[in-house]
């Protein structure tokens, strides 16, 4: 594919609110996992939760649209001068001619969750929670499209936890097809019951901090996040970071277990490669999708030893923000753009007992080094797998 530029990019999650909190705790080596505290009856782990959502208030105009995930969505997009950026491309381009394409896994479910606790004696909904705009899939990318006055194609994708990696894909589609001049890509999920008792039901949630990769690992910290990209031809930012390719592939194994020999993720992973035009040696770093859950860590570590040359480095960031689930693709995608930015290899924070499944490859504590291509995969429920391919400018394949 033609890359495309990567002309603005932030994250907010338990690692602080915008790029320079999340580089300093990633060359820190600093976890934002805590034991939990939220919920309707706590329950018993780690997450990673984002300070300040609590406090953050929307404009006037959009107080139609409160509820806590849009709250981290308004805090996320007045990072980094991310809305400027996004104003500018707007003048520049015409309202109608900028896509939005959001991934989240639950969208503003939390404020359902809460109206059906305060049902009122008829089983009705208490009158503030009377805003059915909030109470569905698209409350996301409707908020956020009127929150940046943005008119061109708007789309909301849930595909698990590669929702926010899958953006974009579907970004080059539309930039590639002439249906729009820029692209808006991002993801926003919170903490919620439906996620911590849903996850832990399904026997995957750890009582103690994520371990990626570690032999002794007993499930995954949840956490939430909201990070967003612009992305734009590459004529228009020389010196950008570029989006070079993107894979996708959907194995279809079983509805929350990976595919046993990483069918999907493999055909993803590939056809990333193929769509960049890489070789895999070419490859400095890949954010890997390191869940800590045993079955996620077992296969993916399989899949970087049979395809990566031992100088390729590897890590989850998992350790860091906890699974921020369809806010997962965004946040480390940010992650392999500042590995390339600042010459940065994140260590696997939290393996201390390596699996001996895991190669050479792995990255155990921070390394300096120079980054010129970075993978970041993605696996989610249902056999959803993307992976996206980031280079420096400049960089030939």
């Amino acid at each position: 594919m033609t890359p495309l530029a990567v002309t603005a990019y932030t994250a907010t999650s338990a690692m602080g609110s915008g790029l320079a909190a999340q580089l300093d705790a990633l060359e820190h080596a600093r976890s934002g996992l805590r034991p939990n505290d939220i919920g309707s009856a706590p329950l018993t782990c780690w997450i990673g939760r984002v300070e300040g959502v609590e406090d953050t208030v929307l404009p006037a105009a959009l107080a139609a649209w409160d509820c806590r995930n849009n709250r981290l969505a308004w805090l996320g997009l007045n990072q980094d001068g991310f809305l400027e950026r996004v104003r500018a491309a707007r003048a520049r381009y015409g309202a109608d001619r900028v896509a939005l394409l959001l991934g989240t896994s639950t969208a503003s479910i939390g404020a359902t969750e809460e109206a059906y606790r305060r049902l009122d004696a008829d089983g009705g909904f208490a009158d503030d929670l009377l805003r059915p705009a909030i109470h569905a899939p698209h409350s996301l990318a409707a908020f956020v499209a009127a929150a940046l006055a943005l008119e061109g194609p708007c789309l909301t994708v849930s595909t698990a936890c590669s929702s926010s990696a899958k953006v974009f894909a579907s970004a080059e589609r539309m930039l590639r097809l002439g249906l729009v001049d820029a692209a808006v890509v991002g993801g926003v999920d919170t903490l919620c019951d439906s996620v911590l008792f849903g996850f832990n039901a399904l026997e995957l949630v750890s009582p103690e901090p994520c371990r990626p990769f570690d032999a002794t690992r007993s499930g995954i910290s949840i956490g939430e996040a909201a990070g967003f990209a612009l992305l734009e031809r590459a004529e228009v930012a020389p010196a950008a970071l570029r989006l070079l390719g993107y894979g996708e592939a959907s194995d279809a194994h079983h509805m929350s277990t990976p595919h046993p020999q990483g069918l999907g993720a493999e055909l993803a992973l590939h056809d990333a490669l193929a769509r960049s035009g890489l070789d895999a040696a070419r490859v400095d770093y890949i954010n890997l999708h390191g869940t800590a859950s045993l079955k996620n860590d077992e296969v993916e570590a399989a899949l970087v030893a049979r395809v990566f040359p031992a100088s390729t480095r590897a890590s989850s960031t998992k350790g860091y923000t906890g699974h921020t689930l369809g806010a997962a693709g965004i946040v480390e995608a940010t992650v392999a753009l500042q590995a390339i930015a600042h010459g940065l290899i994140p260590g696997n924070l939290g393996g201390n007992t390596p699996d001996p499944i895991c190669g050479a490859q792995f990255a155990w504590r921070n390394e300096r080094r120079r980054v010129d291509v970075a993978l970041s995969n993605s696996f989610g429920f249902g056999g959803n797998n993307a992976c996206l391919a980031f280079a420096r400018a400049g960089f030939a394949a």
